[in-house]
């Protein structure tokens, strides 16, 4: 498994909406000049999470998008499956696993399986309000008098 620059755009751009939200909408614009993405490129993120109702999209004068949660509701593993798909380390494992023949005799499913787990379990267990407060920690080590 390896997490595409799709996948890290999505967390950059949803950590940003989180951070940047001040009641009101966000826009691509502005989010693009600060994490040095491609507006056109997150366009088409956006687009997906959209679409997934992980953000709400404002039209406007004033519009913009905004997360349709709380950032304690969202997961890094809902963002990523959102814009990823599956995230299993192979095919014969996760929730698109397909049917093996031989996994009751297969040494390596249990590997695969457990690896499995042990993804889904960091990535549903850190949530977009955590990520918050790590990029807080990081701001509050980089203040220097």
């Amino acid at each position: 498994m390896r997490i595409s620059t799709r996948g890290k755009n999505a967390i950059k751009l949803m950590l940003d909406l989180a951070t940047y939200n001040h009641g009101e909408p966000v826009r691509l614009k502005d989010i693009a000049k600060r994490q040095n993405i491609s507006e056109k490129y997150l366009e088409q993120i956006v687009a997906v999470l959209h679409k997934a109702a992980l953000v709400k999209s404002i039209r406007g004068a004033h519009g913009g998008y905004v997360l349709n949660q709380m950032p304690e509701k969202y997961t890094v593993g809902q963002i990523l499956k959102a814009v990823e798909g599956d995230m299993s380390p192979t095919d014969c494992v996760g929730e698109n696993g397909t049917l093996c023949e031989n996994k009751a005799t297969c040494v390596s499913y249990r590997l695969w399986e457990k690896l499995d787990k042990a993804i889904n379990d960091v990535l549903e267990g850190i949530t977009l309000a955590d990520m918050l407060e790590w990029q807080d920690e990081l701001l509050v080590d980089q203040y220097v008098i």
